[in-house]
């Protein structure tokens, strides 16, 4: 069973994670030959401030 995780900074629409969910499990089926019924993907979103890149938080780089 895949377990695919993708966590980012920020948020995405419900159209943008539904996306991302059929693609991701497409890509799964088609490269891996998973059926697609056994792939799961969890989308985690952090907000931009719990980031720090390079000793900054990540809201201050925009």
């Amino acid at each position: 069973m895949p377990y695919i995780h993708l966590r980012l900074a920020g948020t995405l629409s419900r159209e943008q994670k539904q996306q991302i969910v059929d693609e991701f499990t497409a890509t799964m089926a088609r490269v891996a030959g998973k059926p697609r019924e056994y792939v799961i993907v969890n989308i985690e979103e952090t907000r931009e401030e719990n980031w720090g890149w390079g000793g900054v938080l990540l809201d201050e780089l925009e």
